[in-house]
């Protein structure tokens, strides 16, 4: 059996390519990206069938596509590389590395508590007409929205985001993220949808909730400055005039669906599981 001579410069390489794919990983994880990469990895399976069944025409268009697809890809994504090597050029290679933490993945993303919260701060800010904005992250991160804000990284409470709201403080202006039941930032700037068929009636908190839940699976919550009115963005809807109870059941709906979720992961690990034992 032939085994290959590894030298230093081999090792080294593989340490910097890890690294690098390492950083490459996170940077999809906590970007747009990593839907745009779910997208791309249809399109090759979609190249693979077509190339296994000589499907000719979709072949020819793939391979005319590609090279104008990551020219488009760099530009539209340019504002985001541009972050990610300020990012890397930042970092503590060795402690970051060595020290990993999976507190973010263990725990719950939103919990009855971060819900009473929401919706105390959400009344409270209803009835003195004060305008908020407030993005819950799901499953698509925000962290290219989060680096526009100042980072917070507290528990959620209904003093805490009524203060930031507060007329003419230093906070007030901008959006708040929320993940897995903490404030991590505030004054965070979102994208304005591009929807024409909006009533013209609402602001600009309105089109930045429903331009935010175009690009992301996130759920925002809105309080109009000038009604006191609340609404809830989501999946490009926007629902208007809440009352508590609607609000809360909105709220719920996130927990339901994540509690879904760890249901069939949970399926899906059982099986995989049984047909080991069974092989």
């Amino acid at each position: 059996m032939y085994l290959p001579k590894i030298t230093f410069a081999d090792v080294l390489e593989i340490i910097i390519l890890s690294y690098l794919l390492y950083h490459i990983i996170l940077w999809f994880k906590n970007t747009r990206a990593w839907t745009l990469l779910k997208g791309i990895a249809v399109l090759l399976i979609l190249m693979c069938v077509a190339y296994v069944f000589r499907l000719n025409t979709l072949m020819w268009i793939f391979k005319n596509a590609i090279n104008v697809g990551i020219l488009a890809v760099i530009i539209l994504f340019q504002p985001e590389l541009r972050r990610a090597l300020e990012e890397l050029g930042r970092k503590n290679i060795i402690s970051d590395v060595i020290i990993r933490d999976d507190k973010n993945v263990k725990s719950e993303r939103v919990n009855s508590d971060t819900i009473q919260e929401l919706v105390a701060a959400s009344i409270e800010m209803s009835k003195n007409k004060t305008g908020a904005l407030i993005v819950v992250e799901q499953d698509v991160a925000l962290g290219e929205y989060e680096s526009t804000g100042i980072n917070i990284d507290a528990a959620i409470s209904k003093q805490l985001i009524v203060n930031i709201f507060e007329h003419n403080t230093p906070l007030h202006d901008g959006a708040v993220i929320i993940r897995n039941n903490r404030v991590v930032a505030a004054t965070c700037y979102l994208p304005l949808t591009g929807r024409s068929d909006l009533n013209k009636d609402l602001g600009t908190r309105h089109r930045a909730a429903v331009g935010i839940s175009e690009v992301s699976d996130s759920m925002t919550i809105i309080v109009s400055e000038e009604t006191g009115a609340i609404s809830v963005a989501q999946g490009g809807t926007l629902s208007s005039n809440l009352d508590p109870e609607m609000l809360r059941k909105q709220l719920n709906s996130l927990r339901n669906k994540a509690s879904e979720s760890r249901r069939r992961k949970r399926r899906k690990g059982g099986k995989k599981h049984e047909e080991k034992a069974v092989g």
